[in-house]
């Protein structure tokens, strides 16, 4: 089993396997599959899942008896499985992941994988305003199909508004990233705008073949390839988050990526490659100096717009 796996990690081969396929039917017929209600066949499912991949039910809340492959992908975790970091200066990881390219936005650009850049622009989509993630920081975190897919708010925050965009479904692994150019930019996803004290934050999950589902609880609706709603969904009464209080969830592994302003930083250890787990601390706040900086900064440029306008 284990020549096997190194058979199926190798790069051509992964590729191949993962992305030169009906990626959308794969798709469809997955979400379908994980779907169907039957405990054997739940067992047998999660018993091949093993197989293949690092899948521990250990901290589950339920980890056996799934009545669906579905109820297995979406599971909970056991309380006190996770701890939150408690510092209000720091943003928490929204999830557990991997991390992949990370650090400054360079103006409006950011990368996906080394020599890969991919603008904020056209990942948010033309009717979003991305002004105040100029010059910010971002980071992206790789969900595993064994990972724990639910995500969490990364700090005391009000949603304003989710953009929800169609796209394709490419796997999000990096071997995909290093050989398709603005991938994130082609699959669905959605881009979830929050507010927190006096800054805006932006959280995008981005889905990926076998994954292409994804409820919000703010949302009184499942964001899907068959999706044919509104784009924009204002969310604007009552979806107010504490700090790791629960967002949503993906049906499988994807992506998410947390973009904020300029004056944010990462935090030490925080580096491509590095595991992380939710509530694990991210990114930190600007100092006072720093924020009062970005604040005059941000001041100045209104009035420069006040007067253009006045003019």
């Amino acid at each position: 089993m284990k020549q096997l796996q190194r058979i199926l990690q190798q790069e051509d081969l992964n590729f191949l396997l993962t992305n030169r396929v009906p990626r959308i039917a794969l798709t469809r017929f997955m979400g379908w599959f994980s779907q169907v209600r039957s405990p054997l066949l739940a067992r047998l499912s999660i018993g091949l899942w093993r197989m293949f991949t690092d899948l521990d039910l250990s901290e589950a809340k339920q980890q056996s008896g799934f009545r669906s492959l579905h109820e297995c992908f979406i599971r909970e975790l056991k309380p006190g499985a996770r701890t939150i970091e408690p510092d209000p200066a720091l943003l928490a990881s929204p999830c557990d992941g991997i991390v992949g390219e990370c650090g400054e936005v360079r103006g409006r650009q950011v990368f996906q994988a080394k020599g890969f850049p991919y603008s904020i622009e056209e990942l948010f989509g033309p009717s979003q305003d991305i002004t105040p993630f100029e010059d910010g920081s971002y980071i992206t975190l790789r969900l595993t199909s064994s990972m724990y897919h639910r995500f969490h708010a990364p700090v005391d925050c009000e949603v304003d508004h989710v953009t929800f965009i169609s796209g394709d479904t490419w796997n999000v692994n990096p071997i995909a990233l290093k050989r398709v150019e603005r991938l994130f930019c082609r699959n669905e996803r959605a881009v979830v705008r929050v507010r927190s004290g006096g800054h805006q934050l932006a959280i995008v999950p981005v889905a990926a073949i076998l994954v292409a589902s994804l409820r919000l609880h703010f949302v009184d609706l499942l964001l899907h390839l068959g999706y044919r709603g509104p784009k924009e969904i204002p969310c604007r009464d009552g979806a107010r988050f504490a700090k790791g209080q629960e967002m949503g969830w993906f049906q499988h592994g994807s992506t998410i990526i947390l973009f904020a302003p300029k004056g944010f930083s990462l935090c030490d250890g925080i580096v491509t490659g590095a595991r992380v787990r939710m509530g694990q601390a991210l990114m930190k706040l600007p100092t006072a100096a720093g924020a009062e900086t970005v604040r005059s900064a941000e001041s100045a440029t209104n009035d420069a717009d006040c007067h253009t306008h006045a003019g």
